[in-house]
């Protein structure tokens, strides 16, 4: 009988997709509940909620699941994007990336840098601000399935290895069926301090989204604009 080593690798292990995005995004029309179910459905074992500026959508979440669903948010600084995980209260856009790392710090969250290197994104990170946050980020987002510049996940995971980086991985869904597309095999963990030691064994399930799914999020901001009147 012939032993498949990745299966192996994976045995006992949780996959986990660190980045999507419910209807409390402007930019998704999912709503917490199919989140849910479409992790159950795509047999992922935890997925963090990753809303911009705002945690409500991953409370909602995980008020109905709280075994699989971990609360995140991704925040926008004056410089870039952050990604966090185990999120206790929201921080609001606008702030610079140490202020914001900092106010997460305090939280007791795990910090990662989101899509480090797709300069096609608004809220992109340029060289020289990433370098200046890396001593005080527990990761970078190695793989991004929507990443809309072609190199930037191979630019990001090249980056990671140099800088001796611990790696996260997500789908960024904007729409449920994405969820899951790009993922990490972790061995389990219970809280941010086992997740920082058992990222660094982290097993990559990942391939990029293809590029019409970004269509979906334009939709999502045309229906999400406030009626007048």
């Amino acid at each position: 009988m012939r032993v498949d080593m990745e299966d192996f690798e994976k045995r006992n292990k949780l996959r986990i997709d660190f980045h999507c995005h419910s209807n409390f995004s402007r930019d998704s029309l999912t709503k917490p509940e199919m989140l849910v179910k479409m992790c159950l459905r795509k047999g992922l074992d935890r997925i963090v909620v990753t809303d911009h500026n705002s945690i409500d959508g991953a409370l909602e979440a995980h008020r109905l699941d709280p075994i699989h669903i971990i609360i995140g948010e991704e925040i926008m600084t004056t410089q870039g994007e952050i990604l966090a995980v185990y999120v206790k209260e929201s921080i609001p856009a606008g702030l610079h990336p140490l202020e914001t790392i900092q106010i997460l710090r305090d939280q007791g969250s795990f910090i990662s840098i989101s899509h480090p290197f797709d300069q096609m994104r608004k809220g992109s990170w340029s060289m020289k601000d990433i370098l200046s946050i890396l001593p005080y980020v527990d990761a970078i987002e190695g793989f991004n399935a929507r990443i809309m510049t072609h190199d930037a996940n191979k630019k990001a995971l090249i980056f990671a290895k140099e800088h001796d980086l611990a790696i996260t991985a997500g789908s960024d869904a904007h729409a449920a069926f994405e969820l899951g597309t790009a993922s990490v095999w972790l061995n389990p963990f219970k809280d941010v301090d086992e997740l920082k030691i058992n990222i660094r064994k982290g097993i990559l399930d990942s391939k990029r989204s293809p590029w019409w799914v970004h269509l979906i999020s334009s939709y999502a901001k045309y229906r999400n604009i406030p009626k007048k009147g």
